[in-house]
């Protein structure tokens, strides 16, 4: 058992959950029932991680860390209940693994998925990562980042396979068909012989909150069930933005 995380907790709950405001080291060191200079180091850590702030009034709260991964949590819930139907839909009537993915980072994580019931299909588990460049629920999200952002994480850019995009302009160039077409597509870029069609999600408020899409072998996906399948990825996407508060607009991805 880690002592040390363990106090880091009790002080984050203390701090958090209290309904009284805490001004001073001493008055949390009585409360969580550690010594002053126990007390303060953890404290010192927590705010440096941005767990813990001081408001206007130089009470300790919680810092907008906690924030931001709190609501990053209740949007990853949110979103796996409101595409479970949907995805299930789209599992039925394509037989073909169906990931529901985020963006951390440079990366997606799968969040949710259904496997195909065929035999040979893609591989993947809830909780994984993948490069974003390299898999379509990745291109989808990554189609509505910035520049900036692109840049800043070009220095990622590795090769999987000899399929993977490592060049910021192709990249980029790729992303920009992504926005024109509707929707993305991995021919092998992440794992050989493995392709997928993905679009993205939005929420209530327009911003990206993931993206839905089909994995399968290469050889099932050829260009003419390519072309069958991206009308019922988008109307799956379509559907799960809706349950999200997602309001149709002209010039959207997924009008």
């Amino acid at each position: 058992m880690d002592k040390t995380l363990l106090k880091g907790l009790k002080v984050l709950e203390i701090v958090t959950g209290s309904t009284e405001r805490i001004r001073t080291i001493e008055e949390l060191a009585d409360k969580v029932g550690l010594t002053r200079s126990n007390t303060h180091r953890t404290l010192q850590t927590l705010i440096h991680a941005g767990f813990v702030a001081r408001d206007d009034h130089d009470n300790y709260v919680g810092g907008i860390r906690l924030f931001e991964l709190a609501a990053n949590q209740l949007a990853q819930l949110d979103l796996r209940s409101a595409a479970s139907s949907a995805m299930r839909a789209l599992a039925d009537s394509t037989g073909e693994t169906i990931h529901l993915s985020v963006l951390d980072g440079f990366d997606v994580v799968y969040v949710d998925k259904i496997d195909s019931p065929r035999p040979i299909r893609a591989y993947s588990m809830i909780g994984g990562r993948a490069p974003a460049y390299a898999v379509a629920t990745g291109k989808a999200i990554l189609a509505h980042q910035t520049e900036s952002f692109l840049q800043s994480h070009s220095a990622q850019l590795k090769k999987h396979t000899d399929a993977t995009i490592t060049d910021l302009e192709a990249l980029q160039k790729a992303l920009a068909r992504t926005i024109k077409q509707g929707y993305a597509v991995n021919r092998g870029e992440w794992r050989d012989g493995v392709g997928g069609i993905a679009v993205p999600i939005f929420n209530g408020l327009g911003q990206i909150a993931g993206a839905v899409g089909i994995s399968a072998p290469l050889d099932r996906l050829t260009p003419a069930r390519v072309r069958l399948l991206v009308p019922e990825v988008i109307d799956c996407a379509r559907t799960i933005s809706r349950q999200l508060g997602y309001s149709d607009r002209p010039g959207n991805l997924i009008d």
